[in-house]
C-alpha cells in the first residue's frame, strides 16, 4: 500500500507494508527494510551485482594509479611501508616523534573541546532565545559573538588566541600550553556554530508543548529542562555529530602553535627523512576516528527518518 503525507511545505511520498499481504515495498529514495540505506534493497542478486561493480571500480582505480608514469615515485614518497611504520612508532633519538602517540593529544583536545562547546553553545542559544527586556544587551552580545566567530576563519582564531593571550603576560592565563590555547580557540569558534544548531532545535519544539508543560504547573525552567530540551536534543543529535566530526579534524590546526599532535609529528618526520609517508599515517589515524562517527550519524539519521515516516502513517 502506498501513502502520501504532507510534511512542512513538501509532499513526502513513502511506501509501507501492506496490511493484507505483509509485503514490504521500497520506501523513499529506494530504502527498504531496516538495514542501512547504503546496503539495502534488491535481495541476493542485487548484492552480487553491487559487489561485482564495486570490485570492478576499485580494480580500475588501482590499475590507473599503478600504471601511471609517476606511480613508483608516488608510492615511494607517500606509501613507503618502512617510513609509514617508522613514523607511526617514532624515534626521538633520530629527531622525530611517534604519529601514533601524538594522535592521543588530538583525541584529548577533541574531548575537552566537545564538552565545553556543548555547555557554552547551549548558554548562548538560550540567551538569544530569551524574551526578557533585561536580557536585551546579552542577546545583542550573543548575536555579535555568533556573527563574529562564524565569519572569522578558525585558523586566524587559533593564531589570535595562541599568540595573543601569551603576549598579554597575565598571571596564570598567559602561561598555558599550546594545546590549552588551541582548545580555547576551537571552543570559541565551534560554539558559534553549535549554538545555532541548538537554537534551531529549540525552535523546532512546538509552542503547544511549552503551553502543556506550563498548564501542568511546571515552571519555565522545569519546562525547559524536562520538556523542551529533551525533544530539541533528539532533533539536533545528527547535525551535532557532523559538527564534531569536523571538530576532530580541526584539532590538527593546533599544530601551528607548536603542539606535537599527529599532524605536527608527521610534519617533523617528513622534514627529517624527506618522505611524506608520515602524512599518510596521520590521515589513516584521523579516518579511523571520524569514519565510525560518520556511520553512527548516518544510522541515527536513518532511524529518525523511519520514526517520522511511521508517525506519518499513523
Amino acid at each position: 500500500m502506498r501513502g502520501e503525507d504532507v510534511t512542512g511545505d513538501r509532499l513526502v511520498s513513502h511506501d509501507t507494508a501492506s496490511p493484507a499481504t505483509g509485503a514490504h515495498i521500497a520506501g523513499s529514495f529506494g530504502s527498504t527494510g531496516r538495514g542501512p540505506r547504503l546496503l539495502s534493497g534488491g535481495g541476493r542478486r542485487a548484492a552480487v551485482v553491487s559487489t561485482a561493480s564495486t570490485l570492478v571500480v576499485l580494480a580500475a582505480l588501482v590499475a590507473i594509479f599503478w600504471l601511471a608514469p609517476g606511480s613508483a615515485a608516488v608510492r615511494h614518497t607517500f606509501f613507503n611501508p618502512t617510513d609509514m611504520w617508522q613514523s607511526f612508532i617514532g624515534d626521538p633519538k633520530k629527531g622525530y616523534y611517534s604519529v601514533g602517540a601524538a594522535i592521543w593529544l588530538n583525541i584529548r583536545m577533541f574531548l575537552a573541546a566537545e564538552v565545553l562547546i556543548l555547555a557554552l553553545a547551549l548558554v548562548i542559544a538560550l540567551v538569544r532565545l530569551s524574551t526578557s527586556p533585561v536580557m536585551f544587551p546579552f542577546r545583542v552580545l550573543g548575536m555579535v559573538y555568533v556573527d563574529f566567530f562564524r565569519g572569522v576563519p578558525l585558523l586566524l582564531v587559533v593564531f589570535a588566541i595562541g599568540l595573543g593571550v601569551p603576549a598579554l603576560r597575565l598571571q596564570f592565563v598567559s602561561a598555558q600550553s599550546a594545546a590549552v590555547y588551541g582548545v580555547a580557540a576551537l571552543v570559541l569558534s565551534y560554539s558559534a556554530y553549535v549554538s545555532e544548531v541548538y537554537r534551531a532545535g529549540l525552535n523546532s519544539v512546538h509552542q503547544s508543548q511549552v503551553a502543556a508543560a506550563r498548564s501542568l504547573g511546571l515552571s519555565h525552567g522545569k519546562a525547559l529542562r524536562y520538556v523542551i530540551l529533551p525533544q530539541a536534543v533528539r532533533n539536533i543529535i545528527p547535525p551535532l555529530l557532523n559538527d564534531f566530526i569536523s571538530l576532530q579534524k580541526d584539532t590538527a590546526l593546533v599544530a601551528v602553535l607548536g603542539a606535537i599532535e599527529a599532524n605536527e609529528a608527521a610534519q617533523i618526520y617528513s622534514a627529517t627523512v624527506f618522505n611524506f609517508s608520515s602524512f599518510t599515517v596521520a590521515a589513516i589515524l584521523f579516518l579511523a576516528l571520524t569514519i565510525p562517527m560518520a556511520r553512527f550519524t548516518d544510522r541515527l539519521i536513518e532511524r529518525d527518518r523511519r520514526r517520522r515516516l511511521a508517525g506519518a502513517v499513523r
